[in-house]
């Protein structure tokens, strides 16, 4: 009861009242500003949209649905903390407050934007990455998918500088200092920093995760139960006894991952505009299939091509079938997207010969298990 006493009469002093109305004016029009951020921030791609077309004089449609729309909620959440840091500054009188929210948001801020360079980063290569590799004849491997993980290691460490100097923190320093005690460390824990060293090793190559079958080449069959700093335990089915296995040794032997034994089937019907002669079709199935067999992870020799004509309808159709092999989904996004690239090379050798045909869409992806 003093205290509301003492809050009142010091509110009734001229020096409290103005204190307290300047609290309540800075307050409100930060309040008000974040409120306003929150809407003008959901326009970012459309501004973003308008800044690319102040500098480039292209169409923008292809490069703004393939690279800029599968990213607009990232965009918006960017565009959204970057007004809010700059509404902090309302309550910079209040250091407390100011310190607390700038550290939130700030934080926050890094972490979105070093997630929408990587997003960025792995749509640029999937729309552009491929067409050029191709154009200088080179063959696309899953050595861009290992490019796409440096990128982000990249990505991370240049965030984590960032926040590091947002926190005026010598990282330079710390990290010869950590550098000298480590030298020291390692002679004396050789083989922990070996374990280690293998588990960093299997989260970023990933050969395996909690709960995939695999098979090692000792012939040890199993299910991963758990990866731990030091070592990775498997179930072995039948027994359902626990085998325990260092990290160190599971980064450097053979694993087959049966889990991930497994291809899409691919399904695409090619509707032509007149009646195929039989040179014509042996062309078509020559093609197709040179096409389709010379893509990076298509199941060598699965490609099919059956022609006939529909009921009711004078015009050829051809129904193409085949597999893609891959491991995650990155790898299957990647041979999708050479896929399209397949798609419009077998377009161009059949257009020289004066046969033209439309491609239904969409084109079907159906998981099927590999045969063991």
């Amino acid at each position: 009861m003093e205290n509301i006493i003492n809050t009142i009469e010091f509110l009734q002093q001229q020096e409290g009242y103005q204190i307290f109305a300047n609290f309540i004016y800075e307050f409100g029009f930060f309040l008000f500003f974040l409120l306003i951020s929150f809407f003008v921030g959901r326009y970012t791609p459309f501004y973003v949209k308008l800044i690319i077309s102040k500098f480039s004089q292209k169409p923008l449609n292809e490069f703004y649905q393939g690279i800029i729309d599968p990213l607009q909620n990232i965009f918006r959440l960017a565009g959204t903390l970057i007004l809010w840091s700059l509404s902090l500054n309302f309550i910079r009188n209040y250091e407390g407050l100011y310190n607390l929210l700038e550290f939130i948001i700030d934080l926050s801020l890094i972490i979105i934007i070093a997630w929408l360079a990587s997003r960025l980063f792995r749509q640029i290569i999937i729309i552009y990455g491929i067409n050029l590799i191709q154009k200088l004849g080179k063959e696309v491997d899953e050595l861009l998918l290992v490019m796409e993980t440096i990128v982000n290691v990249l990505i991370g460490f240049i965030a984590a500088l960032a926040f590091a100097r947002r926190l005026d923190i010598n990282l330079v320093g710390l990290l010869a200092s950590v550098g000298l005690g480590g030298v020291a460390i390692a002679f004396a824990a050789q083989k922990t920093l070996e374990q280690l060293l293998g588990t960093c090793v299997i989260y970023l190559d990933r050969p395996f995760i909690v709960g995939e079958y695999i098979r090692l080449n000792s012939g040890l069959y199993g299910r991963v139960e758990s990866i731990g700093l030091r070592s990775t335990k498997i179930r072995l089915p039948g027994k359902g006894t626990l085998m325990i296995l260092p990290n160190s040794m599971m980064a450097n032997i053979e694993i087959e991952n049966v889990t991930r034994g497994k291809k899409v089937m691919v399904l695409l019907y090619l509707d032509f505009v007149k009646t195929l002669e039989d040179s014509e079709e042996a062309l078509v199935q020559d093609v197709v299939k040179k096409c389709t067999n010379a893509l990076f992870g298509i199941d060598p020799d699965s490609t099919r091509v059956s022609l006939f004509i529909p009921e009711n309808q004078q015009q050829t159709r051809a129904r193409v079938t085949f597999f893609i092999l891959g491991s995650n989904e990155s790898s299957i996004k990647l041979r999708k997207r050479l896929l399209e690239l397949a798609n419009d090379n077998i377009s161009q050798q059949l257009t020289t010969h004066g046969i033209n045909f439309a491609m239904q869409e969409p084109t079907i992806y159906v998981d099927s298990p590999v045969t063991l």
